[in-house]
């Protein structure tokens, strides 16, 4: 799950370097301060090779996380985009995982970071189902945890930085400590608020549950392309806060991300979702997600940006 499967090529700032070459300084504001704004992206394999998913989306919510931080990389969403394609192909992949990353290095003694320069990575490697092999087909098992989200007007939520995920840190590894595969957290507010890295659904007598942008949580892209996906299968859907005991009374569960896909849940605190397995209405998503990805369907919203 968590060991990095090393490619040859990382793209640094207009150049390619060796993988062992795309180094930061140990005093990097980034490495003293988790100032670094970032990015996960997966590439799929398809009948007309790689193509990457929602590419475009993911580099223009990095460059508005760049924005609320105050850092101006010098390459535009366009200029990513090809770096990303020359990228994978250069790696040979047909399948793979992104991380952008914009990072503030070496200058800065303190807080005030305008001393350090902003450099610019973009890594790729294979990487597989997130939550371990049969997470998709069998669901998993999480808990509620007893980190909550952070309160909103402290850290904006809505800029995918790397000292955001401190908190999530304590809440995936506190699940695994309990067994469980996953954590749930809730806002300051005790309403559901999202897992340690992913967005969470609900559903209901047939109705689709999230909670809102409510600067608790990320809004994350692949749950922007659950709210599409929902219209296209027509399962109607919810934007609303809900109470922690509605883990409890919904008919299914499940988590949706770039890392983690869509992942039945299972059971909750030992609870049973439903019958204790995947619903329809996941696997609904999930199939119509799939076929999206992997374009075996025509790619209606445009989502898809072949490498080839």
């Amino acid at each position: 799950m968590s060991q990095i499967n090393e490619t040859e090529w990382i793209w640094r700032d207009g150049n390619f370097v060796r993988w062992a070459d795309a180094t930061i300084h140990v005093l990097s504001h980034s490495v003293q301060y988790g100032s670094a704004v970032f990015e996960g992206i997966r590439c799929y394999s398809t009948n007309q090779g790689p193509a990457i998913f929602r590419l475009q989306s993911h580099f223009e919510r990095m460059m508005g996380s760049c924005k609320i931080y105050r850092m101006d990389p010098p390459w535009t969403v366009e200029q990513l985009v090809e770096a990303a394609k020359e990228l994978v192909r250069r790696n040979n992949m047909s399948a793979c995982y992104l991380r952008p990353m914009v990072l503030r290095g070496y200058g800065a003694s303190s807080m005030v970071p305008f001393a350090s320069p902003i450099e610019t990575f973009l890594p790729c490697w294979p990487w597989g189902a997130y939550l371990g092999a049969g997470a998709h087909e069998d669901g998993v098992d999480a808990q509620v945890s007893s980190w909550n989200r952070v309160a909103p007007n402290t850290i904006p939520t809505m800029a995918k930085i790397a000292g955001n995920y401190l908190s999530g840190m304590l809440v995936k590894m506190q699940a695994l400590a309990d067994g469980y595969a996953e954590g749930i957290s809730l806002g300051p507010d005790g309403m559901l608020s999202e897992a340690s890295g992913a967005n969470l659904f609900l559903v209901k007598n047939g109705r689709i549950f999230t909670a809102p942008v409510d600067g608790t949580l990320l809004p994350g892209i692949t749950r922007d392309t659950i709210l599409t996906l929902a219209g296209d299968v027509q399962v109607p859907l919810n934007v609303q806060e809900m109470p922690r005991e509605s883990l409890y009374l919904a008919d299914e569960v499940f988590f949706c991300g770039t890392a983690v896909e869509i992942t039945p849940v299972r059971s909750v605190d030992k609870i049973p979702v439903g019958k204790g397995k995947p619903g329809p209405v996941t696997r609904a998503l999930q199939e119509r997600f799939r076929q999206t990805v992997t374009g075996e369907i025509p790619d209606a919203h445009g989502w898809l940006t072949h490498v080839n």
